[in-house]
């Protein structure tokens, strides 16, 4: 239960398999972006501006580079990364009264509990901000977004072998600045992202 009939592209073109692809991903793009953007507004923008890259872009999906989910990882990272770009020029009072649409407040409620269930995912990517960016992001995809070695790879438009090669040296920084620092990660939210190991 992979992909939807047809890929991204018969999605693109078939409302009735947009509406299967987009209740198949919506759960998982939210936490993506609720784990990287504390603000309900934002979460709920940035989710919505995935799927509407994904009918932009649904022609350049191609199954042999990997998974449909991985496709929508890379896109996701890529809105997400377009809006950290667009923050970055603007003001934060600019950014609090442009371009916000108006949510109902059962909306809110809901945003504001996935941004209080991903918090300990924003505060272990919060930790790695001192990795080189092409680990992070391996780090990033596979032990807070939950993707395998091979659907990172393929998000990111690297080799497995590349991604692991990043995944190791990623968590091997990570456990090294924890004993550095004299910290314990069990039971943290950095165990997650060193492989469990202390």
């Amino acid at each position: 239960m992979e992909g939807i009939r047809g890929g991204p592209q018969a999605a693109a073109r078939d409302p009735e398999l947009f509406e299967e692809f987009y209740r198949r991903h919506v759960d998982a793009m939210t936490s993506f972006v609720a784990r990287r953007v504390a603000d309900p507004h934002t979460v709920a923008d940035l989710t919505a501006e995935i799927f509407l890259a994904v009918l932009d872009s649904a022609h350049t999906y191609r199954p042999g580079r990997g998974s449909e989910t991985a496709w929508l990882y890379g896109i996701a990272r890529n809105v997400v990364s377009s809006e950290r770009r667009r923050v970055a020029r603007e003001t934060a009072r600019d950014r609090r009264i442009s371009g916000r649409r108006l949510l109902e407040p059962d909306d809110i409620a809901r945003l504001e509990d996935k941004l209080d269930a991903e918090s300990p995912g924003r505060r272990a990517l919060a930790a790695l901000e001192r990795l080189p960016a092409g680990e992070r992001a391996v780090l990033e995809l596979v032990a807070v977004d939950q993707l395998t070695v091979g659907e990172a790879a393929a998000a990111l438009g690297i080799s497995q072998v590349a991604a692991r090669v990043r995944l190791h040296r990623a968590r091997k920084s990570l456990r090294a600045a924890a004993d550095a620092a004299g910290a314990d990660l069990r039971g943290t939210s950095l165990s997650c992202v060193t492989g469990g190991e202390a």
